[in-house]
């Protein structure tokens, strides 16, 4: 995980003031999944929240492997509506910008994260079995 600077701490010690629902690492992992998926997206800047979904799924597993959905859980995020708020609560308090068509309504795809979770798990997994054969 990406070591989070003083000021970034501090926008997110607030954040976790004004909102209880999500724990703080949940906001270091959205900011890390982010860079990532401008990365893999091959992006500078702005990314959609359909593609920071694909990215935060892909880290998850990558990071945490099986674990990801009891560390997910254990932030309080367990939808992709929760990915949505903890992105926007970072726009309310100005660490992230947006752009005009950036909506709440990206992330509701209504998928609950165990299923982006087993379904990214199983991709890599399928890679590793092929890699070994």
């Amino acid at each position: 995980m990406l070591s989070m600077n003083q000021p970034m701490m501090e926008h997110i010690e607030k954040i976790v003031s004004s909102d209880r629902r999500y724990g703080p690492g949940a906001y270091a992992f959205v900011m890390e999944a982010l860079s990532y998926t401008q990365k893999r997206f091959r992006r500078e800047r702005h990314v959609t929240g359909e593609e920071l979904l694909v990215g935060v799924g892909e880290l998850a597993v990558r990071q945490f492997g099986p674990l990801a959905l009891p560390v997910f859980q254990r932030w309080g995020m367990r939808s992709s509506e929760d990915v949505g708020y903890v992105v926007f609560n970072l726009v309310e308090h100005g660490v992230l910008g947006k752009q005009e068509e950036d909506t709440f309504d990206s992330f509701r795809n209504g998928r609950d994260l165990e299923a982006v979770f087993s379904e990214e798990y199983r991709k890599q997994l399928a890679k590793v079995t092929r890699r070994l054969r």
